[in-house]
């Protein structure tokens, strides 16, 4: 069995066990059942959050107890935090209230600031309750007790503004398919790496999902895709069907792996089929952009 097949069986049991429906809004706000839904299907916190074993998969036995791998650029260092209840080396002497602050602008309770490895910044116009829900699911949690490396800062960094963000979203708009379909890419943070970018400095309003820009990371260097309504650059000649099918199974319209950050497969699946749809509505409404 491969490394995301082994993650999609874990996450399909997870969500099982939560008694999980498909249906779009049969999750309470302020649920864990809906913080583990937005974990397990959109946010794919596991990425950064989760230690990998010996032959590089994710070990779930400590799941969001830390990060194994080194983000670092020429501002820091870091490694994904121990998210776990743990109350000497996780979240568990932490309030609600500062759990709720550190996800939405990256300040930690004492005032230090978080590195923007973390995507603290999309997180800001998260639903009072679906942000309820993604505390309940942490508190939910077994305490791991797993010291991470304290991060290093070197330079101070820039935080970008994401459109959207600027205040909570009212739950109402998310009956809309397109408004919940960029509601949950922002989420996902799609346009981390999607949007256009000049040097370092992404352009959200004018590029979004333009693609083009090149990282590295722990997988190595990719370059995002264009995800705009573009025939000619983007994803508008794929069909519905292409789109969940890249989206689910990690591999392009070509059968290739997708590389870095979209090897989201294994979590993406566990989209409800409406939350699956409203993302295809929005990207079908982005710009096309050559």
């Amino acid at each position: 069995m491969t490394r995301d097949a082994r993650i999609g069986t874990i996450i399909a049991g997870l969500l099982c066990a939560a008694g999980l429906a498909t249906a779009p809004g049969a999750f309470a706000q302020g649920s864990v059942e809906r913080g583990a839904y937005l974990v397990n299907a959109v946010m794919a916190c596991d990425t950064c959050h989760t230690p990998r074993g010996p032959n590089g998969g994710l070990d779930m036995t400590r799941r969001l107890s830390g990060g194994s791998q080194i983000f670092e650029t020429p501002a820091y260092l870091v490694k994904g935090a121990n998210i776990t209840p743990d109350r000497e080396t996780g979240i568990g002497a932490w309030s609600d209230a500062d759990l709720k602050r550190t996800l939405t602008t990256g300040v930690r309770p004492d005032g230090s600031r978080l590195a923007t490895a973390m995507p603290f910044a999309f997180y800001g116009g998260m639903t009072p309750g679906d942000l309820d829900s993604i505390v309940a699911f942490l508190r939910s949690l077994p305490p791991v007790n797993n010291k991470v490396q304290a991060p290093v800062y070197r330079l101070n960094t820039v935080v970008h503004a994401v459109p959207g963000t600027e205040r909570p979203t009212d739950e109402r708009d998310l009956a809309d398919p397109v408004k919940r379909g960029a509601y949950l890419a922002t989420l996902a943070h799609c346009q981390e790496c999607h949007a256009g970018h000049v040097g370092d400095t992404p352009d959200f309003r004018g590029a979004p999902g333009k693609g083009g820009r090149v990282f590295s990371g722990p997988a190595g260097s990719v370059a995002a895709v264009n995800i705009t309504s573009s025939k000619t650059a983007g994803i508008g000649d794929w069909t519905d069907e292409d789109i969940k099918r890249v989206l689910t199974t990690s591999k392009g319209r070509d059968g290739r792996q997708l590389a870095g950050p979209m090897a989201r497969g294994a979590y993406f699946k566990n989209m409800t089929p409406g939350d699956m749809d409203a993302l295809i509505a929005y990207l079908r409404r982005l710009p096309p952009l050559d």
